[in-house]
């Protein structure tokens, strides 16, 4: 039975451009870069990520989505140029959606803080496959053979942020709003609001607060916050709502590891990963156990070691 709602209910999905299409990331506020181009950058940092989600825990082929992503940045005449890649694989019984992105950013310095704008072009496929649960057989639009195609897609993006402290952008995502008209479906632009703020408190604790509306003007918007606190800058708990969606707890640890140097050339490294449970709010709670989410990246910098000029003359040794 399980088998049978989550079959209809993906199909209806797939039929439908009326619904949110992006995939959902309960912990986006690591992620930015595959939904707003105008993130890569930000953290003047290399980044390597890799999320996983598993959706509705229960059903037999629940949704799974797998994200992978690079985020990193260069100085180009004093600038600072952000540059990004993302390639994420969603699975959703006998759909599939793929897409894969590159992302390019520029920061321009507004005092102390920075503005950015960026641009994301790629492409994007979807898949049916042919082993519907139906009611009717012969319905005309349960697909009999497996089909596949896919499309241009591109988005784009702004962010004024200060380092660390607080950020605020907006995007929009499938500007071509591209049409897979082999499939019956056309992909909706979706538009994205974010913003957060961290609050610095005693004892080594910083509070962290993040929002996000997404809409694709067609459907009601959705609003996600969350907020979470950081411990020596290492350990991290916190809690995320999405109105009528979930409530969703989630921890963290990040540790900066020792840096390298050879020669003139020094290596920063560190990493993050973090872990959240959706507990379902909505009626798919009868028959799901929640949603799972794990998230790893592994960030980095190389930079030159500052050379400390000795004089020669002993009176000044």
């Amino acid at each position: 039975m399980k088998k049978f709602y989550l079959s209809l209910f993906v199909f209806s999905a797939a039929l439908s451009s009326t619904g949110q299409q992006d995939p959902q990331f309960t912990m986006w506020m690591f992620d930015r870069l595959s939904f707003n181009p105008a993130a890569a950058g930000m953290d003047r940092m290399h980044q390597v990520q890799a999320f996983h989600r598993d959706q509705w825990d229960g059903f037999e082929r629940d949704p799974k989505t797998y994200l992978f992503n690079y985020n990193g940045y260069a100085s180009v005449a004093g600038r600072t140029v952000g540059i990004g890649a993302s390639f994420m694989t969603e699975v959703l019984g006998q759909e599939q959606n793929k897409f894969a992105r590159l992302s390019a950013s520029f920061h321009q310095p507004i005092g102390d803080n920075f503005l950015s704008g960026g641009v994301q072009v790629g492409l994007l496929s979807k898949s049916l496959g042919n082993s519907w649960i139906a009611i009717d057989p012969t319905d005309p639009n349960i697909p009999i053979n497996g089909i596949s195609q896919g499309g241009f897609d591109m988005a784009a993006g702004l962010m004024f942020y200060n380092p660390n402290k607080y950020y605020a952008g907006v995007s929009a995502t499938h500007l071509p709003a591209t049409a897979l008209n082999d499939l019956g479906f056309a992909s909706a632009r979706h538009i994205y609001v974010m913003g957060g703020y961290n609050y610095e408190l005693p004892n080594g604790l910083v509070l962290r607060s993040n929002a996000l509306i997404k809409t694709d003007m067609k459907a009601s918007p959705a609003i996600d916050v969350n907020a979470n606190v950081l411990w020596n800058n290492q350990l991290w708990g916190g809690l995320a709502f999405r109105p009528g969606d979930a409530i969703a707890p989630m921890l963290g640890f990040q540790m900066d590891l020792n840096t390298i140097q050879k020669g003139l050339m020094t290596y920063e490294h560190g990493f993050k990963v973090g872990y959240s449970y959706d507990i379902t709010l909505s009626e798919i709670r009868n028959y799901s156990a929640g949603s799972h989410e794990l998230f790893l990246t592994y960030q980095f910098n190389i930079g030159k070691t500052p050379v400390r000029r000795i004089s020669g003359d002993p009176r000044q040794l």
